[in-house]
């Protein structure tokens, strides 16, 4: 199998499960991977931005990217995670935990905060992928959460520069930066979108798949707009995409993950629905929001008893 074709689909980028008391539940990590992999998604991420990675410690993150990897076994889900953060040494030390366990691929944030030249991105991603070149890179572009775009001329530098940096996930609604990071770099670039309701306009620019947080609440309607859209069903596709828009808006009541984090609690698939500071969780205004959403688009949603 070509790494197109493990890496294509509806890749769920989970949030982290956390107890009440605060620690990672790595139950009900079991129990969405377990979740996710019954309503059909193809793959799983876990440490970008609905993960809440910068609350974590690395051996947090290495941990839980342990257990997903031995409850996806071989199942054939392809496995993803973000390996990213604001500190390069970081960056370095949990790609290569990850590369150990066995990834598919890695997903590596613009690092936040420094907001660092376009040059200064450059060399940060060939760091990355000098250092490991036997394991496929993939950028992450999310200004919205890291306030720095990664330009499309600079990541197509990249990617014709290094074999291993393999496709980009494109977390921006300026869909025109979709359409120039492809044109410069070719059919042969792998793409994601990270914006839920250009999901499935990305597919006819040549995208391979999805990467949406909605896939943590509504995973088999996101698994079957990407089927139905590669089979060239586009009535059904577009009847999922617009089905699904209260539930998109639902992930962004209050910060993400909070939103979906309640809403997943209360439907019984994990224990809490504890996030971690700077986050606080989902306010009683947010509640109402989020059930009366939730109630106008129910059929979207994906039973947690499958």
């Amino acid at each position: 199998m070509s790494l197109r074709e493990k890496l294509s689909g509806a890749i769920a980028p989970l949030f982290t499960p956390f107890t009440a008391s605060g620690e990672v539940d790595h139950d009900s990590l079991r129990a969405m991977v377990r979740w996710q992999r019954s309503s059909g998604s193809s793959g799983i991420s876990f440490g970008g931005s609905t993960g809440e990675p910068s609350a974590l410690t690395l051996d947090e993150r290495t941990e839980a990217l342990a257990v997903i990897r031995a409850e996806i076994g071989d199942s054939g889900m392809s496995f993803v995670p973000g390996t990213g953060s604001a500190s390069l040494k970081d960056t370095l030390e949990l790609t290569g935990r990850a590369q150990e366990l066995g990834v598919d691929a890695a997903l590596i944030i613009t690092p936040y905060y420094s907001k660092p030249t376009q040059e200064a991105l450059y060399q940060w991603y060939a760091t990355v992928a000098r250092e490991y070149p036997d394991l496929p890179l993939i950028a992450y572009n999310v200004p919205s959460r890291t306030a720095v775009e990664l330009a499309p001329e600079t990541f197509a530098r990249l990617f014709h520069d290094f074999d291993n940096i393999v496709g980009i996930k494109e977390t921006t609604k300026d869909f025109e930066h979709f359409s120039r990071t492809m044109f410069h770099c070719g059919p042969e670039l792998l793409m994601w979108s990270g914006i839920e309701l250009l999901c499935l306009p990305l597919l006819s620019l040549g995208g391979v798949g999805f990467i949406s947080a909605l896939s943590n609440i509504a995973p088999a309607a996101v698994a079957e707009t990407y089927r139905a859209a590669s089979a060239g069903d586009m009535d059904r596709a577009r009847e999922l995409h617009y089905g699904v828009h209260p539930l998109v808006d639902l992930l962004f009541v209050e910060t993400n993950p909070a939103p979906a984090k309640w809403l997943m609690a209360e439907r019984g698939l994990i224990s809490s629905p504890a996030v971690r500071p700077p986050l606080i969780p989902l306010t009683e205004d947010g509640q109402a929001r989020v059930r009366a959403l939730a109630d106008a688009a129910a059929p979207y949603l994906t039973d947690v008893n499958l």
